[in-house]
């Protein structure tokens, strides 16, 4: 396991491992302001919470997850790391993660310019994997046995948030079909903000660590070690990748929660609880089975699912249909910035 002192020693003797490691942590500040931001959105949109307070619980509950589950299980930073290869040259393929993450904060603040709660998890993914088909010159830079986990993920997240975003409303709604509303409603306030504590956990847990790994390969390959190599992720990393994704969701969350939580779908205290619940249930099991889904994909579609529960004009399509596009582009998009960032990069460095 690599300690402080040996990482600020890497960063004296090869400083452009520090480049990469501001860039890194750049990628880590816009999945704070965008990611993270969804994560905690319904419960400000139903007034539940305000905006400080819910962001302030997110930073706590983000550090707390990704230094829990890190202690627990590794399986989805093992995922990143293992589904790309750049090669047996460690210094070309520094520059390669280097400019992997240069388009990968591209398009996220793009996306946060527009207030479009994009995924940075798929735009990790894509950025990483164009750089790798870039130095590896084709598709040896893929491991396509770890890679096909992201597209069951994928499959996963949308049909498991959704589903369970619609199912749990409905069984709510029966519940408590003839309990008081006034009553309903405040047990539903408090146990909202709870829910949404638990998608704040789990997106520390399954965010933080395909950015951390990211951060843990580039200081591996300035010490001419391949991924495998690593050894662990010590704590200082992850206080460095907590603290960072914790400042981008203070400085810029509050343009996507008003997106999800103010406009994407009217939802009442109910339908926000059974989506948070929904969407920890689903992220827990990804997690722990090493799938690399998005937080955002999984909390928007539960949302979308318990909007949906209430009546299919209830949801606005029109932003839905707006964030499935920028998903489906995310991948051609960042992994196409990142394949020509790593050909230009290569030839300049």
């Amino acid at each position: 396991m690599v300690s402080l002192d040996q990482f600020l020693s890497a960063i004296q003797s090869n400083p452009f491992l520090a480049v990469v490691i501001v860039l890194v942590l750049g990628t880590i500040f816009v999945n704070g302001a965008t990611d993270a931001a969804n994560a905690i959105a319904e419960p400000v949109g139903t007034r539940s919470i305000g905006v400080n307070a819910a962001i302030g619980m997110s930073v706590v509950c983000n550090f707390i997850g990704l230094v829990a589950m890190t202690l627990i299980s590794t399986a989805v930073a093992d995922t990143i790391s293992g589904m790309v290869d750049f090669g047996g040259d460690t210094h070309a393929a520094l520059i390669a993660l280097a400019a992997a993450t240069v388009g990968i904060v591209a398009w996220g603040v793009g996306a946060w310019i527009f207030g479009i709660p994009t995924s940075e998890s798929h735009a990790l993914i894509a950025g990483l994997t164009g750089a790798a088909l870039a130095v590896q010159g084709g598709g040896a830079g893929i491991n396509f046995g770890e890679w096909v986990k992201v597209i069951y993920g994928l499959v996963f997240s949308t049909f498991a948030g959704f589903g369970a975003g619609w199912l749990v409303t409905r069984i709510i709604r029966v519940l408590c079909r003839d309990v008081d509303r006034r009553r309903a409603d405040r047990l539903f306030g408090d146990l909202q903000v709870v829910g949404a504590a638990g998608v704040a956990l789990m997106h520390g847990a399954q965010d933080g660590q395909k950015f951390m790994s990211t951060a843990m390969l580039a200081v591996a390959l300035s010490m001419g070690m391949q991924a495998s190599d690593i050894g662990g992720f010590p704590f200082w990393i992850e206080v460095m990748c907590a603290a960072t994704m914790a400042i981008g969701t203070a400085v810029g969350g509050k343009r996507i929660i008003k997106k999800v939580g103010m406009e994407m779908v009217q939802m009442e205290k109910h339908q926000g609880f059974a989506a948070s619940l929904s969407a920890t249930v689903a992220l827990l099991v990804a997690t722990l089975t090493g799938l690399p889904v998005s937080t955002t994909h999984v909390k928007t579609a539960a949302i979308m699912g318990a909007g949906a529960a209430k009546g299919v004009r209830t949801v606005n399509w029109g932003v839905a249909k707006e964030m499935v596009y920028t998903w489906i582009f995310t991948f051609p998009g960042c992994g196409l910035i990142g394949y020509v960032l790593a050909r230009l990069f290569l030839i300049w460095f």
